[in-house]
């Protein structure tokens, strides 16, 4: 368990526990958070390349989510491009669950459907739902409950055959170069027109090729933002024309100016939670696709 301080908001400290090595699943990655006290603010989740499962764990009325067309508490799926998603002001524990968008499609049935959207959990894991909530629960560790979701996930039936080799392919091209790679190129790649990839891209992951890496490109200047570089380091090194480029993206994806992206507390995490080596895109990061049955 890691307790991660104060940010500048002053916000109440929060234990994050990641899952050991034997436990991570390609395209996956975990991450358990209990806050130990009230924020003060509501926490903006900022968007990043991913489908994710907020499994609110809570005894009491847990944590609140806010976001496109939906308000309340409760376990929620948060697809590509959230918007205005909020979390916190209360007590509570979660477990977070991000699934690459390929991987989502073949397990979840969704992707497509997904894309900026908010709706709760039942709706897209169906009638076990609140089952799965509660042996989740109920683990006396967060180890136990890691290993319960890896055995929940391995159990999913999967309702859609795996999208097709060539979009799986385009989608991790698009990660290892941090967004950095033109649609032109990943139709070479694949052997397919840019027509054809961009309209079997975006009905399989509900995203055109060139915004995935608009949004894969965000969530690595978001993240060098969070470390501390500086904005002008930060467009230069993520392949922007300029600052003001940046501050285009930044706002078109986050609502944010560059700055306050900087001091988010959703990524003053991040790097705890989903070190480089998991996080999408990141060095070493797992290959895509869903897991293998045991």
């Amino acid at each position: 368990m890691l307790p991660i301080g104060a940010t500048s908001l002053d916000w109440a400290s929060v234990d994050v526990a990641v899952p050991r090595p034997s436990l991570r699943l390609p395209g996956i990655s975990m991450a358990g958070f209990r806050q130990q006290a009230p924020v003060p603010t509501d926490i903006a989740m900022v968007a990043h390349p991913s489908v994710t499962l907020l499994l609110d764990l809570s005894e009491d009325d847990g944590l609140v989510h806010d976001g496109p067309g939906w308000h309340g508490s409760g376990s929620v799926v948060v697809g590509l491009l959230p918007g205005e998603l909020r979390t916190g002001g209360r007590v509570g524990e979660c477990l977070q669950i991000r699934l690459e968008p390929a991987v989502a499609a073949a397990m979840l049935g969704v992707s497509t459907e997904l894309s900026g959207t908010v709706v709760e959990l039942e709706d897209v894991w169906g009638r076990d739902a609140g089952r799965a909530e509660d042996r989740l629960r109920s683990a006396g560790s967060w180890d136990e409950r890691f290993t319960i979701a890896v055995d929940l996930l391995h159990r999913r039936p999967g309702s859609r055959p795996p999208v097709d080799p060539e979009i799986a392919h385009s989608w991790r091209r698009t990660l290892t170069s941090q967004g950095r790679v033109r649609v032109d190129g990943l139709a070479h790649e694949v052997g397919w027109s840019r027509k054809r990839l961009s309209a079997r891209f975006r009905s399989q992951l509900g995203i055109t090729p060139k915004r995935a890496a608009r949004l894969v490109r965000f969530d690595h200047a978001a993240h060098l933002l969070a470390a501390g570089h500086p904005v002008a380091g930060v467009a230069a090194e993520s392949g922007y024309v300029d600052q003001s480029h940046l501050h285009r993206e930044v706002k078109a994806f986050a609502g944010l100016t560059p700055a306050a992206v900087a001091v988010a507390p959703w990524l003053a995490i991040d790097d705890v939670a989903w070190p480089a080596t998991t996080r999408p895109g990141g060095r070493g990061s797992a290959h895509g696709g869903p897991p293998e049955r045991p």
